[in-house]
């Protein structure tokens, strides 16, 4: 069975994230919890939500093959003193990794970070999450074009 490029896409970003993201985290003279993709978060580990949500061409990108996703990865971290700073710290790494890597090891033409978007809880102190989501484009050769 083939494996779609959708699913390709998909596996090479949690790759990225579990594996330079966490380096990069590591590097910091901070502790932040590291990303995982297990069945729950705790104090020591995140579990970001990544999916695809379109496809979308231009027209120039129709003629000239290429698909261009959007993906959004989702962080969400429980309310502390340093919230705010994970916040911020786990976009940036996904950031320096994207630039680093924007192939996604040779799975897309090119990534991107096309957006970030911070979210505080709305009553501080509530037991609240704070929210960063992340959305990436994602270009890749249309092998089969429609």
């Amino acid at each position: 069975m083939e494996n779609f490029i959708e699913l390709q896409i998909l596996d090479a970003i949690r790759k990225l994230l579990t594996g330079r993201v966490n380096e990069i985290l590591g590097e910091w003279e901070f502790l932040m919890p590291v990303i995982e993709f297990s069945a729950f978060a705790n104090k020591h580990t995140v579990v970001p939500a990544v999916s695809l949500v379109s496809c979308e061409r231009t027209e120039k990108e129709r003629i000239i093959c290429l698909d261009a996703y959007s993906v959004t990865i989702n962080f969400t971290v429980p309310e502390t003193q340093e919230s705010e700073l994970y916040c911020y710290g786990y976009a940036a790494a996904v950031c320096k990794a994207i630039k680093e890597n924007p192939t996604l090891g040779g799975i897309a033409d090119r990534a991107t970070v096309s957006g970030k978007k911070y979210s505080s809880p709305k009553k501080p102190g509530c037991g609240e999450e704070w929210e960063t989501v992340i959305t990436l484009r994602v270009t890749v050769e249309n092998q089969h074009p429609c």
